[in-house]
């Protein structure tokens, strides 16, 4: 997969790209990193990229011109690809992001994100360019930097080959649906405080069994609403029922 990600600050991905997951992903040639300075493209002679709003009002708005450049140029070498890039914008605006959208784009070739500032996008680019908008909460960001950084780490990390364990990607929290389970290590007993006996047990069906039950008891805990969304087994709901009677 290529990740290309248009910015106008490129410096703030360095330390993103050069450190765990997501260098060794790159390392492994799993997915290659593309950060374009789209200033670099503008066509004014002042070097901005930003001008008043038609109409007024206050703040800046991004220019088209600089964004459908950088765009097109990206996508000169797409024509191998069995489907166009994925060009997605960052925005409050946007359809909010999910594991499930993770999921969905960890499947494409090449994804085009493009990082706003100011006051917002021309229209036109929104319109006319892109083809997902996405925002990864309801709240507003200086920037779209740190949305751009969150999609690429989540969707890195389930390309094959780029954890070390890939049935991890598998059980995280909201990739089943539910939230994960507790997760124990060395030593069993730590200032008293005891590791589950079903963990030392050896007994790999029960601990499947423990590892489903905690995982619905915490959804039911702390996001009751991602039940709502499950297909529950009899025992799942069994389970929960015990939980609501208690």
């Amino acid at each position: 997969m290529k990740i290309s990600i248009l910015t106008l600050f490129p410096e703030m991905f360095q330390g993103l790209f050069s450190h765990s997951i997501l260098k060794q992903a790159q390392e492994k040639n799993v997915v290659t990193y593309d950060v374009v300075n789209f200033r670099d493209y503008t066509e004014d002679r002042h070097n901005r990229v930003d001008d008043y709003p038609y109409g007024g009002g206050g703040g800046m708005v991004l220019t088209p011109q600089p964004v459908f450049d950088a765009v097109e140029d990206l996508k000169k070498g797409a024509d191998s690809l069995r489907k166009p890039p994925r060009v997605i914008l960052l925005c409050p605006q946007g359809e909010p992001y999910t594991q499930k959208k993770a999921e969905e784009l960890s499947k494409e070739e090449q994804l085009i994100l493009i990082c706003g500032h100011y006051e917002g996008y021309d229209e036109r680019i929104r319109e006319h360019l892109i083809t997902d908008e996405i925002s990864i909460g309801d709240y507003v960001l200086t920037g779209g930097e740190i949305g751009a950084m969150v999609i690429a780490d989540s969707v890195t990390r389930l390309l094959p080959g780029s954890l070390g364990n890939e049935q991890s990607a598998v059980t995280d929290s909201h990739s089943t649906g539910l939230l994960e389970y507790p997760h124990y290590t060395r030593p069993a007993d730590f200032r008293g405080l005891r590791v589950p006996d079903i963990l030392l047990s050896g007994h790999h069906k029960k601990i499947e069994t423990w590892r489903r039950q905690q995982s619905l008891k915490r959804t039911y805990e702390r996001r009751k609403d991602m039940l709502k969304k499950l297909d529950l087994t009899e025992e799942d709901q069994k389970y929960l029922n015990e939980l609501e009677s208690e």
